[in-house]
């Protein structure tokens, strides 16, 4: 390198940060763990709404029209 790239390499600032960032990773973090809650919280509305459409049909072992 020569002196003159060297001299403009030092002189460079870095982008400052709006925190610092362990707070980053944490907010990050926090938004996936909401996320996976919102996740947890609605993890069986699928099976309820089959047992739903089987019950009132009458049909016990009813399929939902998908085939496999």
């Amino acid at each position: 390198m020569t002196l003159t790239s060297l001299l403009i390499a030092s002189e460079e600032q870095l982008a400052p940060l709006i925190a610092p960032p362990l707070v980053i990773a944490g907010v990050a973090a926090l938004a996936f763990f909401m996320m996976g809650l919102v996740t947890f919280a609605y993890r069986d509305v699928a099976n309820r709404q089959a047992q739903k459409r089987s019950s009132s049909t009458g049909q016990a072992g009813a399929h939902d029209g998908a085939q496999h």
